[in-house]
Parts: structure tokens; sequence; C-alpha cells
């Protein structure tokens, strides 16, 4: 996508910044609120008055104690790219009913030349009420950027926490594959799943269009229909197949076919597990091995897993042996897969041993069907054979919840601090321009989030430090860290010369993501009762927060 020009200079560190994946994240991919607010600062002549805003989250999803940060390119690609257009700026006028002709040449002007926005390195493990993002500037504008930013960050961090919850519960040693665009909610929810899907530990999608803007690894096979497509062998018209080095032809693939089948049938340790076969299953996969021979992976339960699939399946991976190509394996898509891909493994084994194939025990089992974290899980405790997961509908729409629930609030305008209270006190705003540092322990484990004001000193290696909880008084606890890490770093600073932080290929975010999940404490990671990761604020700030909370509540009478 070509990037679209405007009034700020949108190069980073020399390099022109694309405009966002999807064309429709525009300045008016907006609530009408945002524009009221904007026109309301413009009126009162406080558009250009220098504002802070957090954009955080309140819990973690799932009932689980982490979250995955992700969205942070895409926002900064809509930074870079910020400019209405002169029919966009029409269409708010008309919105604005009264609205005077003067603001839309405030809007004409308007773009991120003047915009800060400082965020934790995306992919990176966090957690509530710490900034995700800082963003600085002019309130006029700023506020016009609450809706894309959370549009972009809520489902890409929530769906990149999803996929990282089934990598733990799958395990490391297990192909992960996204098989969602059919199931997701629509063509953006699908390619942003996919994207995400892959940062938060997945190893390939099926989805093209996401393999090709991202890179993302590709994989897939052949569905039901064209396996039920062939009544017989007959309609394979073409059956030779040029062997792997290029040296042999064998001039009648099919009749190779049938006669590993026979083979196999009278094996001493497979006579009596199947007679007949499906012939017209048998055809679909000899075609297919004769397109594809050295991707040959069958969807083998299409009539009879044990009885036909698996048997009609060795028979054409024997044959493409027998010409140097190796078969990949089968995908069981319905069924007890604990059980299936088990007697699949052994019947794998026996053809090894018996008909002397080297390997052919280790053929790849891939399951597919609804699988979600419990399904693997339950898996997991009866024991399988199973090597990778195809999962779909429950990973891409992250049916376990729906949504993350990031908000962007104000915390300091015109260096003045604001707090937004409420009788719930998660949804209290902790004010004031803040840093934020993680604190590492001696086993080398993040102890605990906290947040400092913007002028406090840093915390220091070796130093005893006092974390409090922001709002309960008797939650607190010195850390003396064994090392420290700040944050927040710098991805946008408008036309500010200044370095800021690289916007890192997808692959070395994942590689981040990663390496956070395996830095963290076990039992803060677990599936069931997980230890909450404690998130704290510094003495100081402490205080403040709670001066402040004092000063702006309003004082009750009783009569």
């Amino acid at each position: 996508m070509e990037p679209k020009e405007n009034g700020s200079d949108h190069k980073q560190l020399g390099r022109v910044i694309d405009g966002t994946t999807n064309p429709m994240v525009t300045p008016l991919l907006n609530d009408l609120y945002q524009f009221t607010m904007a026109y309301a600062y413009w009126k009162a002549g406080k558009h250009n008055e220098r504002s802070v805003f957090d954009l955080y989250f309140r819990k973690n999803p799932f009932g689980g104690e982490y979250t995955v940060f992700a969205g942070l390119e895409e926002c900064i690609k809509f930074l870079a790219n910020f400019k209405l257009t002169d029919e966009e700026i029409d269409f708010v006028r008309d919105s604005l009913p009264g609205s005077e002709e003067a603001f839309c040449d405030y809007l004409r002007g308007l773009d991120c030349s003047d915009v800060e926005v400082y965020a934790i390195p995306e992919g990176s493990v966090v957690f509530p009420k710490v900034p995700l993002m800082r963003v600085e500037g002019p309130v006029g504008v700023v506020q016009l950027l609450e809706t894309p930013f959370l549009n972009l960050v809520n489902f890409a961090s929530l769906v990149a926490t999803n996929a990282a919850r089934h990598r733990f519960v799958a395990g490391k040693s297990k192909i992960l594959l996204e098989f969602g665009a059919r199931r997701a909610q629509g063509p953006d929810g699908a390619i942003s799943a996919s994207k995400y899907c892959y940062l938060g530990g997945f190893d390939a999608t099926s989805n093209v269009a996401a393999g090709k803007l991202f890179g993302i690894p590709l994989r897939g096979t052949h569905s039901h229909a064209f396996v039920s497509s062939f009544m017989s062998t007959d309609e394979i018209v073409d059956k030779v197949l040029r062997s792997a080095d290029g040296k042999t032809t064998c001039e009648d693939f099919v009749s190779l076919v049938q006669t590993w089948l026979t083979k196999i049938q009278y094996s001493p340790s497979l006579r009596g597990i199947f007679s007949e076969t499906n012939q017209s299953e048998l055809a679909a996969f000899t075609s297919y091995a004769l397109a594809f021979p050295k991707a040959f992976l069958a969807l083998v339960d299409t009539y009879d897993v044990m009885k036909s699939g698996i048997p009609n399946f060795c028979a054409v991976a024997l044959a493409l042996n027998d010409f140097g190509y190796k078969a990949l394996g089968i995908r069981l898509d319905s069924g007890d897969l604990a059980y299936l891909s088990t007697e699949a493994r052994n019947f794998f084994s026996i053809v090894e041993r018996e008909l002397k194939v080297p390997g052919f025990g280790k053929m790849i089992v891939t399951a597919s069907n609804d699988l979600n974290e419990e399904t693997i899980d339950a898996l997991n405790k009866q024991g399988h054979e199973v090597d990778a997961f195809g999962i779909g509908t429950y990973l891409v729409t992250c049916y376990a919840q729906a949504a993350l629930g990031c908000v962007f609030k104000l915390v300091e305008i015109n260096n003045q601090p604001r707090i937004k209270l409420s009788e719930d006190v998660t949804k209290v705003s902790i004010p004031c321009k803040k840093r934020s540092y993680r604190l590492y322990g001696k086993e080398g484990y993040p102890l605990v989030d906290i947040m400092t004001g913007e002028n406090e000193p840093a915390p220091k290696v070796g130093e005893r430090l006092l974390c409090r909880h922001p709002f309960n008084e008797s939650k607190r606890a010195y850390v003396v860290p064994q090392r420290v890490e700040e944050l927040l770093k710098c991805y946008w600073r408008g036309n500010a010369d200044e370095a800021r932080e690289e916007l890192l290929p997808l692959k070395e975010i994942r590689e981040r993501c990663i390496k956070q999940l395996e830095n963290m404490r076990p039992d803060h990671m677990r599936r069931l009762n997980p230890t909450p990761y404690k998130v704290s604020v510094s003495a100081k700030l402490y205080d403040f927060i709670h001066f402040l909370w004092l000063n702006e509540a309003p004082v009750g009478e009783l009569q």
C-alpha cells in the first residue's frame, strides 16, 4: 500500500512509513463524539492545549493473569498518514449542524506533526492499569486518535493473547496452525486474526492473503469435497510420476498404489484391521499425490479413518516413497482425536517395521475440528499422538471473551494532572504523565510493574523500593530489583529530529512475544487459578493519587 502524503513528517529514521493494512482505517473511523469534542475544544480555544492520554486496560482476558500487547505498528502507521481529505471534511461539517466554516479550515491543516507516542514494545507481556501507550499532543487532534487507536489495539491484543494461551496449553513442541478465515468476523477480522495469531506464537496460517501481506508461512491440504468429488481411479488420466531426483519415471502410479494397498492388506500385523477400502477416496489421494508429490498430506476421515482413510493414505505414501518422495502425514477432522491419533500412529509404526520403511512411523498427525484450549488440555490428559493442531473458530473469534476493554483516558492537560473518579474503584484512572518500569527478581522473573511520576528518579538495581497498590492502602511490599526495565519507549515524535524506536518486522515481534512468555513465572501463566501479577505505584505517586482524589471528589452534606 502506498503511503498517503500529508503535512507531517511521516518518515521514521529516513524510512517512509506505509499506510495501515486496512484502507478503511482513516480519521473517519471514529465515534461522532470525538468530532463534537474537537469542535467544542476549537470553539473554546482549547484545541491546542497540550494533553496527555493513557491507553490501557483494566482486566486480563480469558480468566488469565497476562495479556500480549499488539496493534502498535498499525497505530503508528495511522499517525504517520493522518490527514482528512476535503471530502471527509465536508462530511464532518454536514454531520455537525451549525458548525462554523473556520472549523473546516482547522481540520484541513490537522496532522500529527506535534504528537508524541510512547509505548511498550509490541509483542510484550503486559498487565492491567499500566499504560500500553502514552499519547501527548494538542488535545484537538489527540482526541481524534482515541477511537482508531482503541480499535487497532483491542482486538489485536485480545487475539494475540488467545493465541499465546493456546500455545501454552499445546506446548512448545506442537505445530499450531490458524485455520479461522472462514469463521472470522469479516475480512478484516480474518486478516487481523491471522497476523496476531502468528505474533502470539502460531506457526502458520491457511489465509493466503495474510501470507502475502505479512510473510506468514502458509499451510493447507484439501477438504472432504475434494475426496468425495472422485468416483474411481478410472478418472485419473495422467498416471505418470517422475521421481524426486528426476532420473526415473513411474508410468502407472495408480497401479503401484494398488500394489501397495494389497501388501498392506495382507501384512500379518494389519490383517483384520480393514478389508475393502473406499476406492473413490483412494482415487482422490492418488490424484492429490500426483499433483503434490513433495507435500502429500491427506484428510482421512471422509468415510472411515481406520478401515479406509489410513490404509489408503499408507498405500499412496509407500508408492511415493518408491520414487524418492516422503509423504507429510494426515489430518483428522472428526471423531475421537485421542483414540484415532494413537491408532493411526500404531498403524504407521507397524508399516515401518514390517515393510522396512525407515521413518514411516513419524508421519505428522494433524487434528482440527473446533479445537480450543479446553479440548487440547483434555487431549493432553487423555494421551494422544497429535503433532499439529489446526484451530479456527474459537481462536479467531475469541469465543471465550468478546473484547479486551482497553480505554483511553486524559491524565494531564497544560501540565495539570487530571483524574477520572468512579464508585467502581477499578475505573478510577491514575493521573499525570507517568513512567513505567518492570522490576526483576533474583531468579530472573519479573516481580512487579511500577508506575512513577515523570520526574521521580528511576528505580535502581539493588536499592530497596516501596511498591504500593494504587488504591488498596494495605497492599504494599518492598522490592530490591536485580534488573530494572523501563517499559515506555518513544515510537512517534512528530516532526522532531530525535531518534525513535523502529517498527520491527512481524517475525521479530513474534520472537519477542515468545521470549517474554517463556520468561514469565509459571504460576502467572497456568490456566487454572493463576497467581495475579503485581502492578504498583511509587509511594509518592500513591500519595498524589489520593490527594487529587480527595481534592476532586465533592463533599456530601447530611441534612
